[in-house]
């Protein structure tokens, strides 16, 4: 038993000498802990919804007042027009709109009945659905505190209405964020492991000492996974539309570029990672590992980004997918032009000019 103990004191020397296993038993489990305590969750927090409010009038004014005092929303009062709040809606500025028609009081005293529009973005169906039903529950509430003191009931009618997707159909949010999830790992992992394999096979030295100069090595080794992604892509996106039924409403050539800039973004993330490693086994951990969750969690296409905490969603910020997937959502499902996505496409364009550029840097013409 003696001699046992010595060698377990010997192998806790070595665990606490190890600051890579110490980061592994602790800081791991305390980083997902929090991560995904936060981010992991199915609740609705500072959902964006505009009151169009014709009515001013006492009924109108209380219901507004009892929305705004949960959490769940983000309101912003404003009398714009159906134009002006479709513009909002493609955007992606609003979540939803509640529209308070003109008399409202009036016809809840009088003919003991009234209706209130409520529009909801259903390119996201279940974030369309939690904030309607949020919202029905308390014009109910306030209708059930009204009659209790009310010889006839008072009804007030909800009429719902789901923009971009009327059936509620749960592809229409999970396609583009599957294409974001996919040409990611498949780009990235395939780059690195194809570069990282001519190291471990001692070739890549022979094709550095080539006439060719070492980027063009480099770049050719990405060019054939480029093509073979956007094949990939195309069947992808015919799978999309014959079977899972979700419409390419926008420009097929704007999304196809689209898609092309995410692709050179994966790309050159694969040669970053390509780089760093000198095994196939450690490019391939941190090309999935490293790539799969942040997409997950930080793209927005299961776990809303508004519902994190403002440092995650600060962090969602520098992860292309996020980018790419509001860039897809705008032009294949609400039919959106480049005059609306400009933005996310200069902001994909810049990550990926910076991860080129920092790729072919740090790769090293020089083994040892």
């Amino acid at each position: 038993m003696k001699q046992f103990l010595v060698f377990v004191k010997k192998e806790f020397y070595h665990v606490f000498r190890d600051r890579r296993t110490l980061l592994i038993l602790f800081g791991l489990p305390i980083m997902q802990i929090l991560l995904f305590g936060f981010a992991l969750t199915n609740e609705m927090k500072n959902a964006k919804v505009v009151v169009v409010d014709y009515a001013h009038d006492i009924a109108s004014q209380q219901i507004i007042t009892k929305i705004e005092a949960s959490s769940y929303f983000s309101i912003e009062k404003a009398v714009m027009s159906y134009e002006d709040m479709h513009k909002a809606f493609k955007q992606g500025k609003i979540k939803c709109a509640i529209i308070f028609p003109p008399n409202f009081n009036e016809d809840l005293t009088h003919a003991q009945k009234a209706s209130v529009q409520v529009i909801a973005d259903a390119s996201d169906p279940n974030t369309a659905k939690t904030i309607a039903n949020y919202l029905t529950a308390y014009i109910g509430d306030y209708q059930q505190s009204i009659n209790a003191t009310m010889q006839l009931p008072m009804v007030i009618q909800p009429e719902v209405r789901m923009l971009y997707n009327p059936d509620l159909n749960g592809s229409m949010n999970f396609i583009p964020g599957v294409i974001a999830l996919v040409l990611m790992i498949i780009c990235v992992t395939l780059t690195s492991v194809s570069i990282v394999k001519e190291k471990e096979m001692g070739t890549m030295e022979i094709l550095l000492v080539s006439p060719f100069k070492p980027i063009y090595v480099i770049l050719s080794k990405a060019v054939p996974y480029l093509a073979l992604s956007l094949i990939n892509l195309v069947v992808i996106l015919l799978l999309s539309v014959f079977v899972m039924n979700v419409p390419i409403r926008g420009n097929v050539f704007l999304l196809f570029a689209e898609c092309t800039l995410f692709v050179i973004s994966a790309l050159s993330f694969g040669l970053l990672v390509s780089s760093f490693t000198n095994s196939q086994q450690a490019a391939m951990l941190i090309s999935m590992m490293g790539m799969m969750l942040p997409t997950i969690l930080f793209t927005g296409f299961i776990f809303p980004l508004e519902n994190m905490p403002l440092p995650l969603q600060v962090i969602s910020n520098i992860i292309p997918s996020k980018w790419f997937y509001i860039i897809v959502k705008a032009v294949m499902l609400k039919g959106l032009g480049f005059g609306t996505v400009w933005k996310e496409t200069c902001i994909l364009l810049g990550m990926t000019a910076v991860l080129l550029t920092i790729s072919l840097k740090k790769f090293k013409i020089r083994l040892q």
